[in-house]
């Protein structure tokens, strides 16, 4: 990127943004090169150009990282299509996982294509097919409203299903207050824990000391505790004893 910059002088930023004002481009050049960095014009409708010293390959993909996460923010809603199996035969199981599949897409803020095809003489019993088609209206009727009608076409039933926002931002409403109630009954269910934890201590702590106190009771006194005769006493008193 170097040799692009042919005026002089430039204002020059440093890596870390610092302003090294304006140098000539050649003492800017040399400045990038003792960094093993790039000297990049960044502002070049300005005089003096504005020029930086960067990795420019760094440079080059943190922007292309910017502009894909920019694309993928502002991809536009999709039509997806979701089979219910090439028979209506097709394992409840197997409903239930197109069902959720379906619901990630709605949730996505995509709308979905459900198809229910028939195989062979299971035309004439195309009423097992729009059974699914209404199994899936009822798991996903929280989230979505149907745009296109079960309807019948050749061979298959198919019918679309659009994200409701309304239901969709109640949901994750819900969500995050269940969220939010749950965390606080873990919260107090751990301070009830502690709090009985320390109670137990406190308890055994004073059960100790009590037996301590006990035993300290039931200690023999010092000194001689045999009875003392009266009579003994008074001889020693008129013996000067």
């Amino acid at each position: 990127m170097n040799h692009m910059i042919r005026i002089t002088p430039i204002r020059v930023i440093g890596p870390d943004n610092e302003q090294y004002g304006i140098l000539e481009t050649a003492e800017a050049l040399r400045m990038a090169q003792e960094r093993g960095l790039d000297l990049v014009e960044v502002v070049p409708d300005t005089r003096p150009p504005v020029c930086k010293i960067m990795d420019y390959g760094k440079h080059r993909y943190e922007e292309s990282k910017k502009q894909a996460q920019s694309r993928a923010n502002s991809k536009q809603p999709e039509l997806k299509e979701v089979r219910l199996g090439r028979s209506v035969k097709i394992d409840p199981h197997d409903v239930s996982i197109r069902i959720e599949q379906a619901r990630r897409f709605l949730l996505e803020g995509h709308k979905v294509q459900f198809v229910q095809k028939f195989r062979g003489r299971e035309i004439a019993h195309k009423d097992l097919g729009m059974e699914n088609l209404r199994e899936a209206v009822d798991k996903l009727g929280d989230i979505a409203k149907i745009e296109l009608e079960p309807r019948l076409l050749g061979r298959q039933a198919s019918m679309v299903l659009a994200p409701d926002k309304t239901k969709i931002d109640a949901l994750r409403r819900k969500e995050e207050q269940s969220a939010k109630a749950k965390a606080a009954e873990e919260a107090a269910a751990l301070a009830k824990a502690e709090a009985d934890k320390a109670a137990d201590e406190a308890r055994a702590r004073a059960a100790a000391e009590a037996e301590e106190a006990a035993k300290g009771r039931k200690k023999k006194p010092s000194g001689d505790t045999r009875d003392r005769n009266p009579v003994d006493d008074e001889i020693n008193a008129l013996l000067g004893g």
